[in-house]
């Protein structure tokens, strides 16, 4: 039988394969609290928390190495992540938990964080770098049991066997991945993602939109795939009121704010790097101590007209969402969307969620072109029965846009900082990333131009 573009590995026309072992999933308000229990369960007594100083700031790592300690585990927290981490974060939370002689990993964070524990644990028990793992399965020794615990809806990176690691040279995202780094166990803890910044919230709302979208799609989805893509797309259309609830009544923070005035600044590297990852050389100390937190969500949290119950439940509607999402792209992958966004972020240092939600309605539109891309059941969903008549990709287009003006994110390229003259070097790169061989149609250097134009 022959390969056909975008398979996976072992996959042939008209086949499709998958591994359903994706550990034990908890659920529910308060389970950050059980990490201690499920971590000495599963066999640790040596545990290093791989995570950032925002999530310690919002009080998490505190609240995980109270239950951490009470269970009777040696714990020590590496805060080094930075956004999209590269080998240099990877190979210094590898050199943390070499040094702790830990025996159990926890990435306690975003996806950022998750990916760097992934990352970590394939050089400490494997050896090399990075770049030795991109690609799938190349990891030939057993790697230490883990937990994922997701503090934003986002990623899905807790449901998944991939670490996402920038190159240090030229900052290309390398995706390495093996069963074998798949976390043992997820905490799904509505509470946690409450904390997030506005504007992270929105982007990480929209990115796990875009991999129900792409993944549903996607020239490697089947039955079991598109079973969570579907469920994930629905409990996140319902829970998206509280992001968008969010960004309004809070609007971004004075960090970010910061970070925007610097991003396109001439000659101003060392300054946007100090911005992006402005505490990540902070005592390790701190993480004894518990965070302040974000006061703007302590008290009743997004959508303050909204009661407790009802604010806990569009939460968990948008971390359950990003989990299934992320459970489709294992099953499955992504598209050009995804393709496109990441030269942006590397060229750019856009955020990963903005750049794919400024992409995807254009690439929703050029996917419809074509009369074999279904996105039938996806805008049955949205719209009702009716929406299945021709035009689904064009709707969810419509739709998309609405969404990301609900949410405060630009829909321009030019908004972001992207000079007109590079388009035809990022097209170049996009068509390169692993992620467009899987959209459902053909996406060349000039249909990724054309996509970019469009976008401009």
């Amino acid at each position: 039988m022959a390969i056909r573009r975008g398979q996976r590995p072992l996959e042939a026309a008209g086949s499709w394969s998958i591994d359903t072992t994706p550990g034990r999933v908890l659920y529910g308000a308060g389970v950050i609290d059980l990490v201690g229990e499920v971590v000495r369960e599963l066999g640790g007594r040596r545990v290093l928390v791989v995570t950032d100083p925002g999530v310690a700031a919002a009080g998490h790592v505190h609240r995980a190495s109270v239950s951490l300690r009470a269970a009777g585990l040696d714990v020590r927290v590496f805060h080094g992540v930075g956004e999209n981490p590269g080998e240099r974060h990877v190979a210094a939370a590898a050199a943390a938990a070499r040094g702790h002689d830990a025996d159990f990993l926890i990435g306690l964070g975003g996806g950022s964080a998750m990916d760097c524990a992934k990352g970590g644990n394939f050089i400490l028990t494997n050896g090399g770098r990075m770049e030795d793992y991109w690609g799938f399965g190349k990891a030939s020794r057993p790697m230490l049991p883990s937990v994922g615990v997701p503090c934003t809806a986002g990623t899905g990176s807790e449901a998944q066997s991939f670490a996402v690691i920038s190159r240090e040279d030229d900052h290309r995202k390398m995706a390495c991945g093996d069963p074998k780094a798949r976390f043992t166990a997820t905490l799904l803890d509505p509470e946690l993602v409450r904390t997030a910044p506005p504007e992270v919230m929105a982007a990480t709302g929209l990115d796990a939109l875009s991999h129900a979208l792409e993944s549903f799609v996607a020239t490697a989805a089947n039955p079991y795939s598109r079973m969570f893509a579907s469920e994930s797309f629905a409990r996140l259309l319902r829970g998206f009121d509280a992001v968008a609830e969010a960004q309004r009544e809070n609007g971004p923070s004075p960090a970010s704010e910061r970070l925007a005035a610097a991003r396109n600044e001439p000659g101003n590297e060392a300054r946007r790097e100090e911005l992006r990852r402005p505490a990540s050389e902070r005592p390790a100390a701190a993480d004894d101590e518990p965070g302040t937190g974000d006061q703007r969500v302590n008290g009743r949290g997004p959508g303050s007209g909204r009661a407790e119950d009802e604010v806990i439940e569009l939460w968990g509607e948008m971390l359950l969402g990003a989990h299934f999402a992320g459970a489709a792209i294992e099953a499955s992958m992504l598209g050009a969307a995804h393709g496109l966004a990441n030269p942006l972020t590397a060229r750019y240092d856009i955020t990963h969620g903005v750049a794919v939600a400024v992409m995807l309605d254009h690439v929703l539109r050029f996917n419809d072109g074509d009369p074999d891309v279904r996105y039938e059941g996806l805008a049955r969903l949205a719209f009702g029965g009716a929406a299945a008549n021709g035009l689904a990709g064009e709707r969810l287009a419509d739709l998309w846009v609405g969404l990301r003006q609900r949410a405060g994110v630009a829909g321009r390229l030019r908004d972001l900082g992207v000079r007109e003259a590079d388009l035809d070097l990022l097209s170049g790169q996009a068509a390169e990333q692993w992620t467009s061989q899987f959209n459902p149609r053909t996406t060349s250097a000039s249909d990724m131009l054309a996509l970019y134009r469009a976008a401009f």
